[in-house]
């Protein structure tokens, strides 16, 4: 497998002050699909409530500016901790704080600015969603020590990032019910799938460097386990759509999503990094999609 960074140094990044672009490359500004894959499961939540569309937008730019922010503030505390195994995986090793360009204690403060912006956010929705949005930072702090500790760190990243679905649904619907649970593991299926996709960038190097991950753990059999994950995920938003109402539009317009989801089935190749972050970056239109649907179901 040869070397391979997805670190992108060059574009707006570069007009920065030399000063300031180690910290945009630490919170990953350089690579926003990120943040649309943070934000997708939260716009997936507003949208599955149905509470209109004034009051919706001003929830989905919240999202918008909340999911900036806690990607950033979660790239953070992984490269804290992952600091010295990022040294030894080609795809890591530039980054700013494994490559000595930021030091721990200015990653730190960056780091307390980040949730200090993002406790704003988060003040200004309502109670239900201020509690497991608090709650939320204990998984934001520990799924970076999942793949020391477990073959499936990329269910804990799910179970992180998909947490936008069942936190978007709480803002703006006000409760918790059995659409919100089946939303949540919906999420956290697709983020299962896709980022065992990602995974299989630094598949070898974390095999070195003794990482866990479901990449490794499947290997070969990659392509019926993603299968698995994409059709539980389009089976549970089927479910979220039927316990929340939505009329018939939703259904036949999950086809889309779904054939996209195939077609990352399809055409991964395990061997191939550069592919398989391509396929990874097309779950943004998966949650476009998948958003679209939501929209078509309240028409």
């Amino acid at each position: 497998m040869s070397a391979h960074t997805d670190i992108r140094p060059e574009g707006w990044i570069a007009l920065l002050p030399p000063r300031l672009r180690p910290f945009a490359l630490l919170a990953r500004l350089d690579r926003p699909i990120g943040v649309w894959l943070l934000f997708l499961p939260g716009l997936w939540g507003i949208l599955l409530a149905g509470i209109g569309p004034v009051p919706s937008l001003g929830l989905i730019l919240l999202f918008a500016l909340g999911s900036v922010v806690m990607r950033a503030a979660g790239c953070v505390v992984n490269d804290l901790w992952d600091r010295d195994i990022d040294r030894k995986v080609a795809r890591t090793a530039g980054r700013p704080l494994a490559s000595g360009a930021l030091g721990t204690l200015e990653a730190l403060v960056f780091l307390a600015l980040l949730l200090v912006l993002g406790l704003g956010v988060l003040l200004m929705l309502n109670r239900l969603a201020q509690i497991l949005g608090a709650a939320s930072l204990v998984l934001v702090a520990v799924y970076p020590l999942a793949k020391r500790v477990t073959w499936w760190p990329q269910l804990m990243m799910g179970v992180t990032f998909g947490f936008g679905a069942p936190l978007g649904y709480a803002a703006a619907a006000g409760r918790i019910d059995p659409a919100w649970a089946a939303l949540y593991g919906a999420a956290i299926l697709w983020d299962l799938g896709f980022d065992t996709i990602y995974a299989h960038q630094d598949r070898e190097d974390d095999a070195l460097a003794g990482v866990k991950s479901t990449a490794r753990l499947f290997g070969r059999h990659t392509r019926p386990f993603l299968a698995a994950c994409y059709t539980g995920a389009l089976a549970l938003l089927a479910l979220a759509g039927a316990l929340a109402g939505l009329g018939l539009w939703f259904y036949p317009l999950l086809g889309p999503p779904a054939v996209l989801l195939a077609w990352q089935v399809i055409a991964l190749d395990i061997d191939d990094p550069a592919r398989c972050l391509r396929l990874f970056k097309l779950n943004r239109e998966v949650g476009l999609a998948v958003a679209l649907a939501l929209l078509a179901g309240f028409a």
